[in-house]
């Protein structure tokens, strides 16, 4: 896993326009004039801490995604959308919205007059929730991810150490996941012999200590590998239009061929290579990495001749609603699904941490309530190798940001590189998060029904107080404040108040004005309406 590039494709044309479809062709225009004081929000969760939009924005949803998730759905703070059942292209100015779709009518609706009135109305109608959730040991307990301690040595005595400390520092036992090189080659989803003495058994132990056991995958198939020739002779891999060889994608560990996610046999081989594991080791979910939209283009042949690169990157989604136990850090149009969607990888530092309220914020009224915001800390795995470079600080306020969160994830070992004040103040957080886990298990339900986000932005609870351009705080459902610490060596901290009555440390504030509060590095500020 490593950081991802990010592409912003600049869009031309600003006349309506109306063809038969063929590769990346605009069949639709649409320009929305902006209203008096009206904000908009879009389906680029990559972006989410640049709205609402306030500069100059473009984004093409047909050629990329940025790493996460995607979702054709544009809201207002006044209570307008934009959807398509397409990729949309839009592009952001003083004067309004100007869309481009490929494929599908562009519809534009004024169905209510909040942001939280044109979400529930585009949920119900667009992406209605499915009934079901992500496997509830996802919530209930932290995640523990194998990455940063690991890296690309991923071996079954380091795992089992790796647990074991986890549960000897006094952590509660969670969700394990077991990242990327576990495996002989990628697409040859077998354990590696020279790595793994005993899976059945390591997998055992791990449940035996309270854990479920996740492992990582994706939909790459390295092309030295007997699984690739096997799979070529198949026709499972996608090809290139121009030669009809297989199709060779460069990501971030080399060069593979892809497999090919419209095509049933293809499908049911890598059902059958996940079955396995879960049937003969025991292994009880996965994290699907990759699927990103720019890892396909129209210049490829697949099963499906008329697939699109975001029908690629849905089709590999879509596979994983099979799974409960299962997470996503790139998806398309996948609003309403019990799938558990990460954020992008974050980096170790201060500006990445306080890009995920407004990202996960926007993840919720893009339909993804189920959401991760990556590794506490940071998955950079560089910056844990000399501890010197460590930001114990950092670490602490990640570990509080999350713990309010729907989910939250270690992989760095707070035992291993923080200090006993610091590993005691993420302890509190996690134990914090148990005051609360009521709330967020109802707001989870809540969500499998109506939709509605689990973290909330401002604005999407408390509209027309002037809270759209809010970013450092959020809303745990209708009544819980959350004013987490979000700079470094901070001792007082300024909390936006709505009307109202408000609860901290069994004192009441009156909202509708900004308080100030002081804190200490264990504290994780939360105002609770009275």
């Amino acid at each position: 896993m490593k950081l991802l590039k990010n592409t912003i494709l600049l869009l031309m044309g600003m006349f309506a326009l109306c063809f038969e479809i063929t590769a990346q062709q605009v069949t639709q225009e649409l320009f929305v004039p902006v209203l008096e004081g009206e904000y908009w929000w879009g389906g680029v969760v990559r972006d989410g801490h640049l709205m609402p939009f306030q500069d100059a924005y473009s984004f093409n949803q047909y050629v990329e995604n940025k790493g996460n998730q995607v979702q054709p759905l544009l809201l207002s703070s006044k209570g307008r959308l934009i959807w398509s059942e397409s990729p949309l292209a839009f592009k952001i100015g003083e004067q309004g919205v100007n869309v481009e779709s490929f494929g599908g009518d562009i519809v534009l609706e004024s169905p209510g007059k909040t942001l939280r009135s044109a979400f529930l109305y585009a949920s119900a109608k667009f992406f209605p929730p499915s009934g079901s959730k992500p496997d509830e040991l996802l919530f209930t307990a932290p995640q523990y991810n194998t990455w940063i301690e690991l890296i690309y040595n991923q071996n079954e005595q380091d795992i089992l150490t790796y647990a074991n400390g986890i549960i000897a520092n006094g952590f509660k036992p969670g969700v394990l996941m077991i990242d990327d090189n576990w495996q002989e080659d990628y697409g040859k989803w077998t354990f590696h012999p020279g790595r793994f003495d005993n899976p059945v058994k390591m997998v055992d132990s791990l449940h035996s200590m309270g854990f479920k056991v996740m492992m990582w995958i994706c939909p790459f198939i390295s092309p030295d590998c007997d699984v690739y020739r096997e799979l070529e002779k198949k026709e499972y891999l996608i090809k290139e239009k121009s030669s009809g060889d297989p199709y060779m994608v460069r990501w971030w560990n080399g060069v593979s061929g892809v497999l090919d996610f419209t095509n049933p046999g293809a499908v049911a081989w890598f059902d059958s290579q996940l079955q396995r594991l879960v049937d003969s080791v025991g292994v009880d979910g996965f994290k699907f990495d990759a699927g990103d939209t720019y890892f396909y283009n129209d210049q490829m042949a697949s099963f499906d001749p008329t697939a699109t690169p975001t029908d690629h990157t849905y089709a590999f989604q879509k596979f994983g609603l099979k799974y409960p136990l299962n997470e996503y850090r790139a998806t398309w149009k996948m609003g309403g699904q019990p799938l558990a969607e990460r954020l992008h990888d974050k980096g170790h530092n201060w500006n990445d941490l306080q890009m995920l309220i407004p990202q996960i914020g926007l993840q919720g009224i893009m339909g993804y309530p189920f959401n991760c915001p990556d590794m506490i800390g940071g998955g950079d795995y560089g910056s844990f190798i000399n501890l010197e470079n460590v930001d114990q600080e950092l670490i602490v306020r990640s570990a509080q940001l999350h713990a309010l969160m729907p989910m939250m994830q270690f992989s760095v070992a707070p035992w291993r590189v923080l200090d006993e004040t610091h590993q005691a103040a993420v302890m509190k957080a996690v134990k914090f998060r148990e005051q609360y886990l009521d709330v967020i298990l109802g707001l989870v339900d809540e969500a499998t029904k109506t939709g509605e986000p689990v973290v909330r932005l401002m604005d999407y609870e408390f509209p027309g107080q002037g809270y759209e351009t809010v970013k450092d705080q959020f809303m745990l459902g209708s009544d819980i404040l959350v004013a987490p610490v979000l700079a470094s060596k901070t001792s007082d901290r300024d909390v936006l108040l709505p009307n109202g009555k408000w609860e901290y440390k069994g004192k009441t504030y009156k909202g509708g004005k900004s308080v100030t509060i002081p804190v200490t590095l264990d504290d994780l500020p939360v105002f609770e309406k009275k």
